[in-house]
């Protein structure tokens, strides 16, 4: 009797967790289509005159020729786990407009279930140009085609060690640079032999995936290897879906929200009826070789993926590390109720209570499951906070920006911040007056307190000797 009402609670929180997320993905999906179409009716009912052409005076002593802003290294945002760069979902941004407080932002579209692996070479080649180049050897072991996107022109072409770049990653984007950045201290792509580590400037994280999260347990991962799923599970449903609306291949859904598996081409033109049942069988496409995000994200996963990735002596790294958690009589428990999002609530609380199976071995020899119970709904926060396992990298505690001023290369400054997982994303009107003060940081860091050579010289701001 026992066991049935085990099963029966578990199929209730299974049916719970798929309707909350479907929800959420409808809601996000309908505020695209919705904001897409209210701006084309704008523009049909109240389109411009066109013969009118309105110019005004530039103030004396600037002009566009004669700013520093093209010297300027550009930030890039580099999204997580379901996100999106520009031009997808319409003009829905997945950092919430940040990207508008400075000049020179770029948000590259990456696959959004795509492995970390492959992300990165897609980040590579997003920045540099070309067509994307995954490699021969990954492909061949993972099943899917060696070649993927064109970039007719890269959208920082001259990026190299005397350019080098701002990243900003959320969540398992943050992963994602690393990844990139040591693929360039290994020069890793063909026909690219003068790639370097120095190619990134600083890397600034929220929320950033970088030990790995029990989460992936909850949603279906094995804790017994962290790559393959549970029979019946979130992710499970997941895979199917994800299957089918890549095998229907419809145009213009893909072009609003493309989960990023076009290289293992899993359209009904290229596998026909016999390769669908193949894939939801599970014997071939990305869920079957593991080259996607979910097996990167436990704990065995990030920590493979950490064996092979340093910090560099000469790059910045700055950390915001999140949790929605509180201790209270010795237990961990949700902070609030009405500050975490209703998709991540669930999550919370099962994160704060999570275990490994005793008759599983601990991924990592220290391993305690109190360690991980402070969270924010996604990543546990000791995964947030800097690289740590399987070796702990230079980092330092901090609880105001201000204190980590001057900043030295070659540690992980960290803050520990009260929000949820996507409290500084999609929605900004959630983070209320912390969106402004975090990006506005991460900006002003950027341009003011970070570089190699001579401090830049930010647009319409005059030389120091002048």
């Amino acid at each position: 009797m026992i066991r049935w009402w085990v099963s029966a609670l578990q199929l209730t929180e299974l049916f719970v967790s798929v309707a909350v997320h479907l929800l959420y993905g409808l809601y996000i999906f309908s505020s695209a289509v919705a904001g897409d179409f209210s701006q084309t009716m704008y523009g049909w009912f109240f389109k411009p005159n066109m013969n009118l052409v309105v110019k005004e005076d530039e103030p004396r002593g600037t002009s566009k020729s004669t700013t520093n802003g093209d010297d300027l290294p550009p930030i890039v945002l580099v999204h997580g786990i379901f996100g999106f760069g520009k031009g997808r979902l319409g003009g829905l941004s997945y950092f919430a407009g940040a990207e508008k407080k400075d000049e020179k932002v770029l948000v590259p579209d990456l696959g959004s279930l795509t492995s970390i692996y492959d992300r990165a070479r897609e980040l590579f080649y997003y920045l540099k140009g070309g067509q994307v180049d995954y490699g021969e050897e990954h492909s061949k072991a993972c099943g899917h085609s060696q070649f993927g996107r064109i970039y007719e022109q890269g959208h920082y072409s001259e990026w190299d060690e005397d350019h080098p770049i701002h990243f900003v990653g959320h969540s398992a984007g943050a992963q994602v640079v690393r990844v990139l950045q040591q693929m360039l201290a290994d020069k890793a792509f063909k026909g690219y032999e003068n790639t370097s580590e120095n190619w990134v400037l600083s890397l600034t994280s929220l929320s950033g995936a970088f030990n790995g999260t029990t989460r992936t347990y909850l949603d279906g991962m094995q804790p017994e290897d962290g790559r393959t799923m549970k029979p019946i599970c979130l992710l499970q449903i997941l895979r199917l879906g994800v299957i089918i609306y890549d095998w229907l291949d419809i145009g213009m859904l893909k072009d609003y929200y493309n989960f990023g598996f076009d290289h293992f081409n899993m359209t009904w033109k290229k596998m026909g009826i016999l390769g669908l049942f193949h894939c939801l069988l599970g014997n071939t496409g990305p869920f079957a070789s593991g080259d996607w995000i979910l097996p990167d994200l436990t704990i065995q996963g990030s920590m493979q993926l950490n064996c092979h990735l340093q910090t560099f002596p000469n790059t910045y790294y700055f950390n915001y590390a999140t949790k929605r958690t509180t201790k209270i009589m010795g237990f961990t428990v949700p902070s609030s109720i009405f500050g975490i999002h209703p998709l991540l609530f669930i999550r919370v609380l099962q994160m704060s209570q999570w275990s490994f199976p005793p008759d599983v071995s601990p991924p990592y020899k220290g391993y305690r499951d109190e360690d991980w119970h402070e969270n924010d709904g996604a990543l546990n926060t000791i995964s947030t906070t800097h690289p740590r396992i399987p070796i702990e990298h230079p980092s330092c505690h901090i609880t105001n920006d201000s204190e980590c001023l001057p900043l030295q290369s070659g540690i992980w400054y960290y803050k520990i911040v009260e929000a949820d997982h996507i409290f500084f994303i999609v929605n900004r009107e959630r983070a209320g007056v912390q969106f402004d003060l975090i990006y506005d940081s991460i900006f002003e860091r950027c341009r003011k307190h970070v570089f190699r050579k001579t401090p830049q010289n930010l647009p319409n701001e005059a030389h120091p000797n002048q």
